[in-house]
């Protein structure tokens, strides 16, 4: 096995085996059954179409599914420094390209959990087929870019609490302009939403989605996911030597 492999197989086993995973995906299902089921009985989200109502469950799974990537991640360094576990990795043979690609690998599993989780519900609401795909492409594309920054926060950062924060500050900071419905009408809004790059792609699902649209319809709108996995997985290659040390900002 290449050196990443092993460093992505040894961080998801402490993530799922013995760590966080399975408690932070059931807490994750029991949040969607709780929304299924107001959706079902609440009179107010009864109404809701049947397309508009896949459309809300892959805006929650996505949302949540980047979330909990972003805190894994955001983990993964800096974790491993108050842990002490930092030093005794960095004396195996891998170099440290290897082991941000794979601490990164290991945390986008978790994205992935959370969208199996939601396939249930996509099946029973119907239309599954679509928004699967859609969910797979578009979620794993925002997933990994900013899990990649969750990376960079816990890399800079000696403290763990530090780094989680800087992320959870970050998603909040993203996520806010999308509870904002008349915000991508305006000249302004369109801009915002453009070089968000949640906002981007939950205005590019919507559509195909809810209305049938192509999967062509406003395409551009997946630039700023796409420019911000680029950059961020480039700048995680390039300054990996620089990221992976036992203390941060140290030479």
């Amino acid at each position: 096995m290449t050196a990443w492999h092993v460093v992505a197989e040894r961080e998801s086993r402490d993530l799922w085996i013995g760590g966080r995973g399975p408690v932070l995906v059931f807490g994750f299902s029991v949040l969607l059954s709780a929304m299924t089921y107001l959706a079902a009985t609440n009179r107010a989200m009864n109404f809701l179409e049947r397309r508009e109502a896949v459309n809300l469950t892959v805006q929650v799974g996505l949302a949540v599914g980047v979330l909990l990537t972003v805190v894994v991640n955001a983990d993964a360094i800096s974790g491993d420094r108050e842990r002490g576990t930092l030093e005794s990795l960095l004396l195996t043979p891998v170099s440290r390209r290897a082991i941000v690609i794979g601490k990164l690998a290991a945390a986008s599993t978790m994205w992935l959990a959370c969208l199996v989780v939601t396939l249930p519900y996509l099946w029973v609401l119907g239309g599954a087929g679509r928004a699967i795909v859609l969910a797979l492409t578009v979620g794993t594309l925002v997933a990994i870019g900013l899990g990649g920054l969750g990376l960079l926060f816990s890399a800079w950062s000696n403290s763990n609490k530090t780094s989680l924060a800087g992320g959870l500050l970050l998603l909040l900071v993203l996520f806010a302009p999308t509870q904002l419905p008349a915000l991508p009408k305006t000249g302004f809004g369109q801009a915002l939403t453009r070089i968000n790059p949640i906002g981007s792609a939950l205005h590019y699902m919507s559509p195909i989605i809810v209305n049938r649209r192509s999967w062509t319809h406003e395409l551009s709108y997946l630039a700023a996911p796409t420019v911000i996995d680029l950059v961020v997985l480039a700048g995680l290659i390039v300054f990996a030597p620089r990221l992976v040390r036992l203390t941060a900002g140290s030479r």
